[in-house]
């Protein structure tokens, strides 16, 4: 079995290389040549910690396996990131134990590719403004994921604790893009693609906020009971997301279906927008929204093309078990 270390992870797994594999599983998942298996995630009661194992097969890239880890809220103050994971594969043809993954940067890759490929597909073409809600850790990957996108000619970010604006407004100097800390209701007049990426349990975006044309992609949502949008918003907005069962039950989408407000089959999926099977936006007043929830096959195709990147980079670690 192969073991593949975080640093090794971070030197490998690029941003192209993070787009390329969850469109084409989002592709796959569309054809119905991937799969994903039910979630297990929930609170531990310690450390107000989350945790979760995610599985899945994709035929189609013959990536089997599983991710498990969650949110450890507390590990920023022990000089940790606050997700923890790990993904294993194992051999399609036999069922052996193929590869370990540090899942830690590879998390945060494949959620900032999925919000990517997103506004790849749904964003209005003219769009230059950003706007970010949520300034972790996440942000910054969300941030410069998206700027390859679109010609975009400045960033507004708002955050529930503002002094940790500055650290995102770092990431946009470094990317040559102008920054300003805005109120919600400026980010929303002014962003033409509005990305959240917080741990909330209550909504921050209200459809007041979002004027016609802008594309959301709500990434944080992605246990029972966490909210980032006002519902009314999810449902007046047309929604694609990457799985529909994930996302009318841990994903952003929950809240506006037990309101009644949307429906499971108003939801789209994006791989079919990928693939060329369902229309994305279809106007420039149109809202579009990217219910973001993270799925098992996104992990597990971005673990096989570490492995398959670090085979061609040099000799690696195996083990036997």
């Amino acid at each position: 079995m192969i073991v593949i270390p975080e640093h090794l992870v971070e030197r490998l797994f690029t941003a192209e290389a993070a787009f390329e594999a969850v469109e084409a599983v989002f592709a796959a998942m569309s054809r119905r040549e991937a799969e994903n298996f039910p979630v297990v995630r929930d609170m531990i009661g310690h450390a107000d910690a989350v945790y979760g194992i995610k599985s899945g097969f994709d035929r189609a890239g013959l990536a089997l396996g599983l991710k498990a880890g969650g949110y450890w809220p507390g590990n920023a103050e022990k000089g940790l990131t606050n997700h923890q994971s790990a993904v294993l594969l194992f051999d399609a043809d036999t069922g052996r134990p193929s590869a370990i993954v540090s899942g830690n940067h590879l998390t945060a890759m494949r959620t900032a590719a999925a919000s990517a490929v997103s506004i790849r597909y749904l964003a209005r073409p003219d769009a230059r403004v950003l706007g970010m809600v949520g300034a972790g850790h996440q942000a910054a990957f969300q941030m410069r994921a998206a700027l390859r996108q679109r010609h975009f000619e400045k960033v507004v970010g708002w955050n529930l604790h503002p002094e940790m604006l500055p650290g995102l407004a770092a990431v946009a100097q470094a990317e040559g893009v102008a920054f300003e800390a805005v109120e919600l209701d400026r980010l929303g007049a002014e962003a033409d693609v509005i990305i959240t990426i917080t741990s909330s349990f209550a909504p921050i975006l209200l459809a007041e906020h979002v004027k016609p044309g802008t594309h959301i992609a709500a990434m944080g949502t992605d246990t029972r009971g966490k909210q980032e949008l006002d519902p009314g918003l999810v449902a007046a907005a047309s929604v694609f997301t990457d799985e529909v069962a994930q996302s009318i039950s841990i994903g952003e989408c929950q809240h506006a279906v037990a309101a009644g407000l949307v429906l499971a089959e108003d939801i789209g999926e994006i791989g079919a927008v990928v693939t060329g099977a369902a229309a994305g936006r279809r106007s420039l007043e149109e809202i579009t929204l990217f219910d973001g929830t993270g799925v098992a096959l996104q992990d597990l195709a971005g673990a096989a093309k570490v492995v398959e990147l670090a085979r061609d980079a040099g000799p690696l670690v195996s083990v036997d078990l």
